[in-house]
């Protein structure tokens, strides 16, 4: 009960994501398995409680950062418990998660990500559909390197700005302005430049996307999505990771290649070419400058790379 009270809290005054909230669903049905398992109600638990959970999940092996994002969700919970006078005081105060190595982001070479998503892409072998997917794969693939944008944006795009009762874009192209207007994290929006190949991929395939559409009474709204699948819907993320993974392998690119790579791609040769990391963080949407700072030791990484690989004295024998 005071879980479900939460979550709607959660959906009607925070206006959370269906997404998040689904996240913090899963992560507080783990906090209530482990107050049964203890036999105590889960505005019993205490802080000694939340700590042997964490080390329970560490000793499974769960990482460092999921571990992180549990907590969060359950100092949240009992910040609200709190609020409304269930509990004293908030157990998972002071309780941190296991400190975890940071992994950098890996970005292609420039050559190899202008090979991406320069190169047509293989379709079914039916000529209509072989034809559209090509041009929707391409046009997403450029506009995904070209603004850095993650999947999830991507596929909410609509072909214009839509504002009606029951229906208001997420984000849209402007077309005259070059640029990509979307509604990221934290229901931000953002205005990112649009390059000039991207916006050329996607006129080509508007010419050709409009006898696609499936006007069905199950999505009223797919006629305004900008990128549309083999049945006229709009694309999801899935289907943008599949078809980009097995892009990749076709032209024999020796990663394992998915949407936000070139996200990664598009900040880290941004970064390489201007230095200038308050714009790549407007662009990429990051509310903390520490989130797009990873990218400077990324490009150090590279810089490091050329070093050892080319300095006649840096050369080991």
């Amino acid at each position: 009960m005071l879980v479900d009270d939460y979550l709607n809290h959660l959906d009607v005054q925070r206006k959370l994501s269906p997404h998040t909230i689904n996240g913090y669903k899963r992560d507080l049905a783990e906090l209530s398995k482990f107050s049964n398992l203890i036999t105590t109600s889960i505005d019993k638990l205490t802080h000694t409680d939340i700590r042997k959970l964490a080390s329970k999940l560490h000793a499974k092996g769960l990482h460092a950062r999921s571990i992180g994002r549990k907590l969060s969700t359950w100092r949240g919970f009992f910040h609200y418990l709190s609020e409304q006078n269930l509990v004293a005081s908030n157990p998972v105060h002071g309780v941190k998660p296991p400190k975890s190595v940071r992994t950098l982001p890996k970005a292609l070479s420039v050559d190899d990500a202008i090979r991406l998503v320069a190169t047509p892409s293989p379709a079914p072998s039916e000529k209509f559909a072989k034809k559209t997917m090509q041009l929707c794969n391409q046009a997403m693939f450029e506009l995904l390197y070209s603004s850095g944008l993650r999947v999830s944006e991507l596929v909410s795009l609509d072909v214009r700005y839509i504002k009606e009762a029951t229906y208001v874009s997420q984000g849209w192209i402007n077309y005259e302005a070059r640029e990509v207007i979307v509604k990221g994290k934290g229901n931000k929006m953002r205005n990112i430049p649009l390059g000039k190949a991207a916006l050329s991929a996607i006129q080509v395939w508007l010419e050709i996307r409009k006898p696609t559409i499936k006007k069905t009474n199950e999505n009223a709204h797919t006629q305004f999505a900008l990128f549309l699948n083999e049945r006229g819907h709009r694309m999801s993320s899935r289907v943008v990771q599949l078809r980009l993974k097995a892009h990749a392998q076709t032209l024999g690119i020796p990663a394992n290649v998915h949407p936000h790579v070139l996200r990664h791609c598009f900040a880290s040769h941004l970064l390489q070419s201007s230095g200038d990391l308050r714009a790549v963080q407007e662009m990429l949407g990051h509310s903390a400058i520490t989130s797009t700072q990873i990218y400077t030791s990324l490009d150090f990484m590279r810089l490091s790379q050329v070093y050892d690989a080319t300095h006649p004295r840096a050369k080991r024998k």
